[in-house]
């Protein structure tokens, strides 16, 4: 294990959850079939113990944990706990999938370019405070769209602020409730481009720890 989270030729890899975990399933979902091959995803952790996004990383044989935010007293204990726990697993990448807490500049800077989130709109379009889950799609379909989709992007200090990764656009259709559209963009854009994503910073921390090492 180095510094920067890599094992073995893998980076170690933590998701932080808040809810049902479809995001996390579709990153379990594409390590099972081989697509991620750069990443190891080894521990998987919420800020709720009700999140079944848990009972999704334990049935996966992924270690879980419980870092629970209204116990923790204040964002900034919170986060102290936080990094605690990754320091002591040597995790190198974070993904955020359904995670709910905004993470404070001093946190985002420990792991500058070595977190992602994955938004439901083609940022800058209908992103920033306020907008996630449903009041994204509600947002969308009010001004009437004819297009949405998702994007990848590292986390900054600034809510959905950071460098896109990846972006996939996707149709919206007449009929459409915030609901139908939420599970098409999931389907089509989220789960595809999360795991892609991930894989791709993770095999570039690889090719740079690769190149200083030769130096």
């Amino acid at each position: 294990m180095n510094g920067k989270g890599i094992r073995d030729g893998k980076v170690n890899v933590c998701v932080f959850v808040s809810g049902g975990g479809t995001n996390l399933q579709a990153l379990l979902d594409a390590a099972k079939e081989g697509k991620n091959p750069s990443c190891r995803f080894c521990l998987v952790v919420s800020d709720k113990a009700d999140a079944y996004a848990l009972t999704r990383a334990a049935d996966a044989g992924v270690e879980t944990a419980v870092v629970d935010y209204k116990k923790a007293g204040s964002r900034e204990n919170f986060e102290k706990s936080l990094l605690a726990l990754l320091e002591e697993k040597g995790i190198g990448v974070i993904v955020l999938a359904g995670f709910l807490r905004i993470l404070s500049k001093d946190f985002v800077r420990r792991y500058e370019n070595r977190i992602l989130n994955v938004h439901p709109s083609l940022i800058p379009s209908f992103c920033g405070e306020g907008y996630y889950g449903l009041h994204v799609h509600e947002a969308a379909l009010a001004r009437g769209v004819k297009v949405t989709g998702a994007t990848v992007h590292l986390v900054n200090e600034i809510p959905d602020g950071g460098e896109i990764v990846m972006q996939k656009a996707v149709a919206v259709q007449e009929g459409d409730t915030p609901e139908i559209l939420q599970k098409r963009v999931m389907r089509e854009a989220e789960w595809i481009l999360l795991p892609a994503a991930t894989e791709r910073i993770c095999f570039s921390l690889l090719q740079t720890e690769n190149k200083e090492n030769e130096e």
